[in-house]
């Protein structure tokens, strides 16, 4: 169950999908926090310099796997903008990273998608749990996925 005082770093997630959609980029964002509650890392989508594999999730993992030992990243708990895609999942469970805690579900972007006509992904998306079984996921979060739907609205409208 997500707490009240776990919204600010999910807010944190939807300022830095902002961000992302600012620089021009899909709007994306992901925060790592350990199980004290400090923030790790945080990080946004960079897809448009032309590597598509730099999602926040993917970057956040892979500073786990850096700089925390395996029962830190077992401890901590990823929030993000948007669920992970299969890529991000995948490296999540490679590096034993904990929860996941996502504002708006792969379903909800796969809808927001086909409502605005924008091209599909070159790679199905999938639920995290059909990925990386063994991961606690918790989502999505209704009073914040109407500004990430938003954020998504301005980035394909800005493509059309």
């Amino acid at each position: 169950m997500v707490k009240d005082s776990e919204l600010r770093h999910l807010r944190r997630c939807v300022e830095l999908a902002r961000e992302a959609l600012e620089a021009g980029d899909e709007p994306f964002g992901s925060v790592l926090v350990a199980a004290d509650g400090t923030v790790l890392a945080e990080d946004r989508n960079r897809v448009a310099s032309g590597d598509r594999t730099r999602h926040p999730e993917f970057e956040l993992a892979r500073w786990a796997a850096a700089h925390l030992d395996p029962a830190e990243r077992a401890a901590a708990t990823v929030y993000t903008s948007g669920e992970h895609c299969p890529m991000c999942a995948a490296a999540h469970a490679w590096v034993g990273l904990g929860r996941i805690v996502y504002v708006a579900s792969s379903e909800q972007l796969g809808a927001w998608l086909t409502e605005l006509a924008a091209p599909a992904p070159p790679v199905r998306p999938l639920p995290v749990r059909e990925v990386a079984p063994e991961v606690t996921v918790e989502g999505p979060i209704p009073a914040l996925a109407e500004e990430v739907h938003e954020l998504h609205r301005r980035f394909h409208a800005g493509r059309g």
